[in-house]
């Protein structure tokens, strides 16, 4: 997956997107909804054009504009260099006879799909773009997510507010029954049904309410006792193929204790996961595990790209520091991490650390996996954790804010993860009744099964998908490929007069008045020849104290006298903000398009954007 340059890297992407699409062909299998998971896929919107071209005999622009509508596009890169690029020679090289033969389009016409400047000659072909001016929908897979990539495709939507870039958010969610344990299986049916996860989520939170203490404590001793007996059966087989001492491997088998509080991590190796940051103070994390009165164990586990030495790096830090004596009965590294492994340690762990560097984790669904097992979450405010966090659910770290790279706000943090173990994690763990039950904490296991398994997990994110997605899509894609794209064409007909037109555009005299609780805006406009229903006259505001823009659409009041074209609009809003908050604009319009996905055209009155 991760082999090779970037010639390989763009065949693999042609076989997935094209080869994929004429796949579906093969199997008889024509699709009105295609969803694009990242920009890997994202030629996929070409040969689905070029499918429709074959069958309605229309131009490629109108049957991207048909198919597009049918095309969702999930991004899930957090950085803007995550996104694969390829230079304009290899995708000349690959895809120029493709253009020109079979589209119909110039190499030109091609990379201008792909770039932020279609007259940049140097600019290299960005999937991510491809995949946009591709589809009819754009999300990211977090809340948080979403904010971050609007940010990250504002450039290809000049002028307007960020908060207005077409990228919406689905959080994702994971399929419970691959990472609940058998034990956990047996709780949930118990209290749930069998088929729950089949049928709407909703009443599951009062059924997880119902359960007792004592059957909860139950559930994570045994998940605990579960994943302790396979580590002593896993280790061994690993540190003897690693050349450890016989004494270092018989040890092994003997290793950790199901009664002791148990911590795990694992995710790929990389910097901005911070995977380290347990290891800031090695002596104060010691000092932690090794309380003789509150003893803590710690698993660790993980890969990194085999390209990435800075990431194997922190996997050897973690090595070097479970061979110290002093912490050999408390930390261990486990190699060869798969989802075998993570399904053990997922189900048997009692907290699950993640810390990220906000806001490079997308989603981050590994903490969603150990909800339905009565683990909790400690993790960055981040991704998921950012919108699930709740002080009755878990613990947090953060500010909620963005740091960047700073060496010095890593160090407090690691400083803060230290104290909420020492202060909160760890005397919660050993704070027991009479009847040796941790009360509060199985009271926080408790709101966190209810409130967050059904939450995150694939049975609302699918069924969002296809209630905010899906279902829209395929009406939009059939209402436009009816009578062989002819509601294509008129779409397309009416971006081309925006394009023409849009330059000559532009605005008369703009009165206000205000009378008692209303502001009155009286504005004109001047339409060159464009057809006024092609647009929309609003006067937008900025949000106050939290809350969203204000887009008020005006009325087309009357033709301006002695004026080709022009005319006067009219609109009315509370006069609880002054009336200078509010900027007349005029941006396209037109049923069932989605604006500014499809046309990006913006026109503000003695305002720049």
């Amino acid at each position: 997956m991760y082999g090779g340059g970037p010639e390989l890297r763009l065949n693999q992407e042609l076989i997935l997107g094209i080869g994929g699409w004429r796949l579906l062909g093969a199997l008889g299998i024509r699709p009105e909804v295609c969803h694009l998971n990242e920009g890997h896929a994202a030629f996929a919107v070409l040969e689905r054009a070029w499918v429709f071209m074959q069958e309605s005999g229309q131009p490629f622009d109108v049957a991207l504009a048909v198919t597009r509508a049918g095309n969702l596009f999930t991004t899930h890169t957090a950085v803007a260099a995550g996104f694969d690029r390829f230079s304009p020679e290899l995708i000349e090289q690959y895809l120029g006879r493709y253009a020109q033969e079979k589209l119909g389009i110039s190499v030109h016409e091609l990379l201008a799909l792909g770039r932020q400047n279609s007259d940049d000659a140097a600019e290299p072909f960005n999937m991510a773009y491809l995949a946009l001016r591709g589809s009819g929908a754009v999300n990211g897979v977090s809340r948080l997510h979403g904010q971050v990539s609007r940010h990250l495709f504002a450039p290809l939507f000049s002028r307007w507010p960020e908060d207005e870039v077409p990228v919406r958010h689905v959080t994702n969610g994971v399929h419970v029954p691959t990472w609940d344990s058998a034990a956990a299986d047996d709780l949930w049916t118990e209290a749930c049904g069998k088929d729950r996860w089949l049928e709407p989520t909703e009443p599951l939170e009062q059924d997880i309410r119902r359960i007792s203490d004592a059957r909860l404590w139950e559930l994570r001793t045994a998940g605990r006792q579960t994943l302790i007996d396979y580590i002593r059966t896993q280790l061994p087989r690993q540190l003897a193929a690693s050349g450890r001492p016989a004494r270092v491997v018989e040890g092994a088998k003997t290793l950790f204790d199901p009664n002791v509080l148990t911590l795990g991590s694992a995710r790929r190796f990389a910097t901005y996961k911070r995977p380290n940051l347990l290891l800031h103070d090695p002596s104060r994390l010691l000092r932690l595990l090794t309380n003789p009165q509150q003893p803590v164990q710690l698993i660790i586990a993980g890969k990194a790209h085999p390209a990435d030495q800075p990431g194997q790096a922190l996997i050897q830090e973690w090595i070097r520091f479970g061979r110290r004596p002093e912490a050999r009965q408390h930390v261990i590294f486990l190699s060869d991490y798969d989802m075998l492994l993570a399904e053990h340690l997922v189900q048997g762990v009692d907290v699950w650390i993640n810390t990220p560097r906000r806001p490079w984790e997308a989603c981050g669904t590994s903490g969603m996996k150990v909800l339905v097992n009565g683990g909790i979450n400690l993790s960055e405010l981040d991704g998921w954790w950012a919108e699930a966090y709740t002080p009755q659910v878990g613990w947090a770290l953060g500010d909620g804010r963005e740091h960047g790279d700073d060496a010095i706000w890593d160090a407090a943090e690691a400083g803060a993860l230290y104290d909420r173990l020492e202060n909160e994690v760890i005397p919660e763990f050993y704070s027991r009744d009479k009847d040796g039950l941790p009360t509060a904490w199985v009271a926080r296991m408790r709101e966190s099964m209810a409130r967050l398994t059904p939450q995150f997990s694939a049975s609302r994110t699918v069924r969002e998908y296809t209630e905010q997605h899906y279902f829209p899509a395929a009406a939009n894609y059939l209402e436009r490929a009816a009578d062989k794209g002819a509601a294509g064409a008129r779409v397309v007909k009416w971006q081309q007069a925006l394009d023409e037109k849009w330059a000559a555009l532009r605005f008369g005299e703009v009165n206000v008045e205000t009378t008692g609780k209303q502001h009155i805006f009286d504005v004109q406009i001047y339409l060159d020849d464009l057809d006024p229903e092609s647009v929309r006259v609003e006067l937008y505001a900025d949000g106050a104290n939290g809350g969203g823009p204000v887009r008020q659409e005006m009325t087309r009041v009357r033709p301006l006298m002695g004026a080709a074209h022009g005319y006067l609009y009219s609109a009315e809003v509370p006069a609880l903000r002054p009336a200078a908050d509010y900027t007349p604009r005029v941006i396209p319009h037109c049923p069932g398009v989605a604006v500014p996905l499809e046309a990006a055209h913006i026109l503000w009155r003695g305002r720049s954007r």
